[in-house]
């Protein structure tokens, strides 16, 4: 009797789930808005997310003008959410706090539009087009709701999102030295210094822009070397003013001193010429 006891309880729990998914696929086909939209809610509330958003999916174009209406939208994006479609999710918030402004839930509709997108947000290497939106989002919601209970993690999310770019400037700017693009590097790092004043990078970025200068400098035609190797060492005396007891100081002074040896060789374009 009792070898017949597992066996059993697997054809009792298969027959629930049967039941269960049939009960599922009869509201489905169900043309009871009512029905519908109660097992939508009740799946909801049991964190059934992809059942309460496929009813929903199909409840909300019949609700249009019922009280319901707004609730159903408000879950239906959240069931996106839940379900990490982020796009969808951000779409269908975004529409709702459009279409509902004055909804007791159009400021966790607002924030969640904004988290959607940070969460759709792409690593550092790749384009960040939607980081710019999650960041544009997040000011928005701040703007709006300026003493909202989720303004802390919006503004987390804004810093994880700013320091993400600062991480994509650097490593640009990095990689044109990599590459031995001398002039673009240059032109990178200043731009990235100024963007960003108070980075961590910045000891290093310094660093790197002067190496890039005293790169290009060396590789230039004679006509440009001195005027290139003039800006080495004003890059380096900016650096050691910042950054006095930098790990790198002496390979610093080592291009400092090259670039005085550099200079004193060659004449000034006017000399030159006469």
């Amino acid at each position: 009797m009792l070898s017949f006891r597992p066996a059993f309880f697997v054809l009792f729990v298969s027959t629930l789930l049967l039941g269960s998914c049939s009960g599922y696929q009869k509201l489905l086909k169900s043309s009871d808005v009512n029905k519908k939209y109660e097992a939508a809610v009740q799946y909801y509330d049991k964190g059934d997310f992809f059942k309460a958003g496929t009813l929903l999916e199909d409840l909300i174009p019949l609700l249009k003008g019922r009280p319901e209406a707004e609730k159903a939208q408000f879950y239906f994006a959240n069931t996106n959410y839940r379900q990490r479609n982020y796009v969808l999710s951000a779409y269908y918030f975004k529409s709702f706090a459009d279409t509902y402004p004055n909804s007791t839930f159009a400021e966790e509709a607002t924030f969640l539009n904004a988290k959607s997108l940070f969460r759709d947000s792409p690593e550092f290497e790749l384009d960040q087009t939607n980081t710019y939106s999650a960041l544009e989002s997040i000011q928005d919601f701040l703007n709006r709701y300026p003493s909202s209970q989720f303004r802390p993690e919006a503004e987390s999310m804004s810093q994880e999102l700013q320091k993400k770019l600062e991480n994509k400037a650097y490593q640009s700017a990095k990689l044109y030295y990599n590459v031995r693009y001398y002039q673009a590097a240059v032109t990178a790092f200043n731009s990235f210094q100024q963007q960003y004043p108070a980075s961590a990078f910045n000891e290093e970025a310094a660093f790197l822009k002067l190496n890039a200068q005293y790169d290009l400098a060396r590789e230039s035609v004679t006509e440009k070397q001195r005027e290139r190797y003039l800006e080495v060492l004003s890059f380096y005396q900016l650096f050691i003013d910042n950054y006095p007891q930098s790990r790198n100081l002496k390979a610093a002074e080592t291009m400092y001193t090259a670039a005085r040896e550099e200079i004193n060789k060659l004449k000034p374009a006017d000399t030159a010429a006469k």
